[in-house]
């Protein structure tokens, strides 16, 4: 191997779409990566926002294709995992695309409720809530389900988790529950 360019070739398959060598220097849709380093340092992250509604639109077909493959009569919703980006305009670019959230911690559920409060979700949509529950993350829950969310789902992890829904839930209607099977266990 004698240059990074071989490397990502034998490793990743380079270039990648977007991504280009010019004058030995790397680029991404026009812009010199290198310059951005040498302007605002390393580790350096960036979304390039039409990849991210690309990439759930492929995964939408990729299942659709595999459902009726496999004669699947179950349902089928994407949801966006907001613990991959929490970046408004991120969020907002996934959404775009008639998706679901995932969350992962208490700090995910004021967020699902701002973006409710500017229009950019309805309270019908489906949030399913992963992740070890803080009081605080529970809390949110219960506060959001008594507002109105219609499919707020946790993801139980213990029975004790269960027997506080069971007593802080009210509703006229079921709330849904998910189950957590470690496959260690």
């Amino acid at each position: 191997m004698q240059s990074y360019q071989e490397f990502l070739d034998l490793s990743v398959g380079f270039p990648q779409d977007g991504f280009e060598i010019i004058d030995d220097e790397l680029y991404f849709h026009d812009l010199n990566l290198m310059e951005m380093i040498e302007t605002y340092g390393t580790p350096l992250r960036f979304t390039y926002l039409p990849i991210v509604s690309k990439k759930i639109q492929q995964a939408k077909i990729l299942f659709q294709t595999a459902i009726l493959k496999h004669n699947y009569r179950g349902s089928y919703k994407y949801c966006y995992c907001t613990k991959s980006s929490h970046f408004k305009h991120i969020v907002e670019e996934a959404l775009k695309n008639d998706i679901h959230l995932e969350t992962s911690s208490a700090f995910d559920m004021p967020m699902i409720d701002s973006l409710e409060r500017q229009g950019t979700v309805t309270k019908d949509i489906t949030v399913i809530c992963n992740g070890f529950k803080t009081y605080q993350y529970k809390q949110y829950i219960v506060d959001m389900i008594h507002d109105g969310y219609k499919n707020i789902i946790p993801v139980l992890d213990n029975k004790e988790e269960f027997n506080l829904y069971d007593d802080e839930i009210e509703l006229d209607e079921p709330c849904a529950l998910g189950i957590r099977v470690a496959s260690e266990e």
